[in-house]
């Protein structure tokens, strides 16, 4: 095998590491968008709820607490609309998912690459890295948290595959 075989080999598994890295901290972040937005979608509700209790309380004490309820069950779908979160969850699972199946090509060009003609090697690799850069500029930036959560998960094995454990 030529160095030039070689380093293609070699750089289709940065680019595999780099996906694998890239998809697991949008999977993190994406975890904790839903939960926000499971919040921002029951919590009016809930404050709506405290904020009718008004009508059943006829006492002036919880009136301060029926107003702050009704304020914030205004404010939470007002904020939920604003950050966009159905668009971004959307936008983080496509990006996601995008990373995971070039994470799967990377892995193979890599492995059978080997195998093919070193033209037909580069060809590939250039029609990945094409694909990588349309990945990279639609995917959003995600948290360095969810960076070091992936970093963890990746490290503690569990993107491992049992078929490659000897």
């Amino acid at each position: 095998m030529d160095s030039r075989t070689q380093e293609i080999i070699a750089e289709c598994k940065r680019q595999q590491e780099s996906c694998t890295y890239t998809a697991t901290a949008l999977y993190s972040w994406l975890k904790e968008v839903r939960v926000y937005r499971i919040g921002f979608i029951t919590l009016p509700i809930i404050f709506g709820a405290v904020a009718s209790a008004k009508i059943l309380l006829k006492s002036t004490e919880y009136e301060w607490v029926t107003a702050i309820a009704a304020l914030l069950a205004g404010l939470f779908p007002a904020i939920f609309k604003a950050l966009d979160l159905d668009v971004s969850i959307k936008a983080m699972s496509d990006s996601a998912h995008r990373f995971e199946g070039l994470r799967d090509r990377f892995r193979q060009a890599s492995l059978i690459g080997a195998t093919k003609q070193p033209t037909e090697l580069e060809d590939e690799f250039s029609a990945l890295m094409a694909r990588m850069d349309e990945a990279r500029n639609a995917s959003l930036a995600v948290p360095e948290r969810h960076f070091a959560k992936a970093q963890k998960k990746i490290e503690a094995g569990h993107y491992a595959f049992d078929a490659d454990k000897t």
